[in-house]
């Protein structure tokens, strides 16, 4: 049995230990693990589901800002550093890959007694291709190059995923604006969709809203659980035709798709 475990189900600035950042766990039945982005709060959230850095060996990383890789430093200097570890393996898209360390992690880690420090000295490190996939423990991750800010001078991507386990075909957004032409796809295939959602008053315009997301097919709607939101209250998303808002500790059961529909909490 292979099970989707939410650390955290909140936005990047989620504060206070209700809820923590939207950082995911991929658990197989033999107990391996890979954790789904590797935030701020990383340390506090594996901390509340009973894990810690001892059990994180391998990590997606979807895009670069601090709720989804700013954990990384404390990952990798614990690992590296605890004879009981090995490097824990990043998978990362070929076009995040330099900005990943010479942006965010190598002004902390860079200088280490004795010696000049690169990402490969505390991860293992799997890059991979444009439109390509990777694959850990059986299962296969096709990424999907979304956007997540537009500038009006560049984008700034976040890859989704879409995988099956035990049958079941999902479709993980991570932080997207709502561009169906990006995305129509993906929500057709799968059988349950996570979806970034934020509920802001005055929108971002850097995540989809859920005031877009309203306005999906029912069809869509009808398999999709939101996640990613900030803290306040939420609104009746089942009587809008959603699945509902994921919470802090909700656990996923593949075999058993009544999880999909109905939560089942571990904390």
């Amino acid at each position: 049995m292979t099970k989707l475990l939410f650390l955290g189900s909140g936005s990047a600035f989620t504060v206070g230990a209700d809820n923590f950042q939207s950082n995911l766990l991929l658990i197989n039945d033999r107990g391996n693990k890979l954790l789904i982005d590797c935030g701020s709060d990383i340390r506090f959230s594996l901390d509340a589901a009973g894990f810690s850095y001892l059990d994180i060996t391998d990590i997606y990383i979807s895009h670069l800002h601090a709720d989804h890789v700013g954990g990384l430093e404390f990952m990798g200097v614990s690992r590296k550093f605890d004879p009981r570890c090995t490097l824990s393996k990043i998978y990362i898209s070929k076009e995040l890959i330099a900005d990943l360390w010479e942006r965010r992690l190598s002004g902390g880690m860079r200088y280490i007694s004795g010696d000049i420090a690169s990402l490969d000295t505390y991860f293992k490190v799997s890059v991979i291709e444009r439109d390509n996939q990777f694959c850990w423990e059986n299962i296969c991750f096709s990424l999907i190059r979304l956007v997540h800010i537009d500038s009006g001078y560049f984008i700034m991507p976040s890859y989704g995923l879409r995988f099956e386990v035990d049958g079941v075909r999902i479709f993980l957004t991570t932080d997207t604006l709502l561009r169906w032409e990006l995305m129509q796809e993906a929500y057709e295939w799968a059988d349950v969709v996570f979806q970034d959602c934020e509920i802001l008053s005055h929108p971002t315009t850097v995540h989809a809203h859920y005031q877009e997301l309203v306005q999906l097919p029912s069809t869509i709607k009808a398999k999709m659980w939101l996640y990613g939101y900030q803290p306040g209250e939420l609104p009746e998303a089942t009587n809008d035709g959603f699945l509902g808002f994921v919470k802090r500790g909700q656990v996923f059961d593949f075999i058993n798709p009544i999880t999909l529909t109905h939560p089942w909490f571990e904390l």
